[in-house]
């Protein structure tokens, strides 16, 4: 068993029992050392983005003030979400270890499926779902930070 795999484990079973959200929880580890551990926490705090794997990221982030996570890994209990699996790719995380997929959690009622089918769609496929709008004003903010002399990418 991994150490840090039975931290998530662990991490998962406690949320799952106070009746935080799923039976998901997330250990970001940095030099073999665990930095931030969560679990999902939807229904405790209302927010559909409380899954653990973001809430790992947010409190590593925090606590090593760096949005670079690089030199981190992740262990998941299941196979990061699409919105889970951006923000890792976000954070730079390298490496993701994980339990369950995405088809054994489908199983019991957490079904990712229609999020995956809407990342292969074409935008126009998804124009009930997609309305561009002030595309002037917008652009005219995005050039606004392409000018800025003090912007700091990430």
């Amino acid at each position: 068993m991994n150490d840090f795999m039975q931290v998530a484990i662990d991490e998962a079973r406690e949320g799952m029992n106070h009746n935080h959200g799923g039976p998901f929880g997330a250990v970001i580890v940095k030099d073999g050392e665990i930095i931030a551990k969560s679990h999902n926490r939807v229904l405790h705090t209302h927010d559909p983005t409380a899954h653990a794997e973001i809430g790992a990221i947010r409190q590593a982030s925090s606590i090593l003030e760096n949005f670079d996570l690089s030199d981190c890994e992740i262990y998941t209990t299941s196979q990061p979400c699409p919105m889970c699996l951006a923000a890792i790719y976000w954070a730079r995380i390298k490496k993701i270890y994980f339990g369950t997929d995405k088809d054994e959690v489908a199983e019991i009622g957490f079904d990712d499926s229609h999020f995956y089918e809407l990342i292969k769609k074409d935008t126009e496929e998804l124009s009930n779902l997609f309305v561009k709008v002030d595309w002037e004003k917008c652009l005219e903010l995005l050039n606004e930070w392409n000018s800025k002399t003090d912007k700091q990418m990430y």
